[in-house]
């Protein structure tokens, strides 16, 4: 018996195998994190930009976001939406708030939109974010052209 126990001590053919379990989990949720941090931050940044284009849009009364040369709340939502989908994101017009000739920072006279979207993790339990997603808020002003 102490032959046989001290055969196995001495063996050293699997200790690969089991340093690799070991270190596998801690790996896969650094590289799962990696690019679930990734895909928030680039959702965010892309919300972010439509909502500046939206802004802009609406300030300047682009033809994508007025009807006749004045502001038009439903083209600028459409073209929100737009934008988004373009981005992959899905934003519905209750996600979509609009505010034509208010204040930004205490100075009147601008267009602003504001846009809100639900972030869902593929892996949820490696990033720590709640199952149900996480909220994104973005909001841009523009100054109205006279």
């Amino acid at each position: 018996m102490t032959r046989l126990l001290s055969a196995l001590v001495r063996c050293r053919g699997g200790t690969t195998a089991i340093e690799f379990a070991l270190v596998l989990p801690a790996f896969l949720g650094l590289i799962f994190g990696t690019v679930e941090y990734g895909r928030l931050l680039w959702t965010r940044e892309a919300l972010q930009e439509v909502a500046t284009a939206g802004a802009r849009c609406m300030a300047v009364r682009a033809s994508n976001c007025a009807s006749g040369g004045s502001y038009s709340a439903s083209n600028t939502t459409s073209y929100i939406q737009n934008l988004a989908a373009d981005w992959d994101l899905s934003l519905p017009s209750a996600n979509i708030t609009l505010a034509y000739g208010t204040t930004c920072a205490g100075a009147s006279g601008f267009s602003s939109v504001s846009v809100t979207t639900t972030f869902k993790s593929v892996v949820p339990k490696i990033m720590m974010l709640p199952g149900n997603g996480t909220t994104l808020d973005a909001s841009a002003c523009f100054p109205d052209t006279p």
